[in-house]
């Protein structure tokens, strides 16, 4: 009884952790998406500027890196955790800025 109790209850994490991995992808794309009102991909997604998704794919933006920029801006990247925290689905959720971050990061690594 006790295995099967252990084994049901492993599934239940492994469901409840698989869909919270879910709903933080689907906040990190509607930060990229909506943050600063036109989105991240505005300037991001352009030839001119860095391309974060390969960035962080290569590892070679790694997510305090990420974070930090985001925090206090670098270049002609400016702080960006206002816009963040106001996208609705990022309220919604109640997410801290660093939840924030690790959403957004977490989508672009994808």
């Amino acid at each position: 009884m006790k295995k099967l109790l252990l084994a049901v209850s492993t599934v239940a994490l492994l469901g409840l952790s698989a869909q919270a991995s879910a709903d933080e992808m689907k906040v990190g794309k509607k930060i990229y998406d909506r943050a600063f009102g036109r989105g991240c991909g505005a300037c991001h997604d352009i030839a001119s500027n860095p391309q974060l998704v390969e960035l962080i794919k290569a590892g070679e933006l790694s997510e305090e890196s990420f974070a930090k920029t985001l925090k206090e801006g670098k270049n002609g990247m400016p702080k960006a955790m206002a816009a963040i925290m106001a996208v609705g689905p990022v309220k919604k959720a109640g997410y801290t800025e660093d939840q924030a971050i690790t959403a957004v990061y977490k989508f672009l690594s994808k």
